[in-house]
């Protein structure tokens, strides 16, 4: 499981016009499953991501507190093509990324095991659709995780 969270002043996202998610400050999730990943893959990033110290402190200290210590939002969108490999070619191929059938219910359970830190439920895109995010980035800053280089 990979993803990349950028830290946001506001978020959102949009289906066919249509806004299916929407944050103030907090952050944005693009969250890419691979066919190996599974509960323990869950697990350790839904932590991590909820305890990151990427925000400032309220005395101005960077990296002092996290998106759970200041009640931020977070929007998760899926986003299958972290797993593109472009080794060959110029056309990416997407033969890590799960097939639907496994990644919709990690996708689930990655967003209800997020929730479990959350004050407020994430907010989200939708699963398969070509989706349009619309970010302002806080710094900017952003990071990347994977649960198969946890070094």
């Amino acid at each position: 499981m990979r993803a990349v969270i950028q830290r946001v002043n506001s978020a959102c996202v949009r289906v066919q016009g249509q806004v299916t998610g929407e944050i103030g400050g907090g952050l944005v999730v693009l969250v890419g499953i691979e066919e190996q990943d599974g509960r323990e893959d869950i697990e350790w990033l839904t932590a991590k991501i909820a305890g990151l110290r990427i925000f400032a402190g309220g005395d101005g200290a960077p990296w002092a507190r996290s998106v759970v210590e200041m009640a931020g939002g977070v929007l998760v969108v899926s986003e299958f093509t972290l797993h593109a490999s472009t080794k060959k070619g110029t056309k990416p191929s997407w033969h890590r990324a799960a097939k639907q059938d496994v990644a919709i219910p990690l996708y689930e359970q990655f967003v209800a095991g997020l929730n479990q830190f959350l004050a407020v439920p994430a907010a989200t895109g939708r699963f398969g659709a070509m989706m349009e995010v619309e970010l302002i980035n806080d710094g900017p800053v952003t990071l990347i995780l994977d649960t198969k280089q946890r070094d």
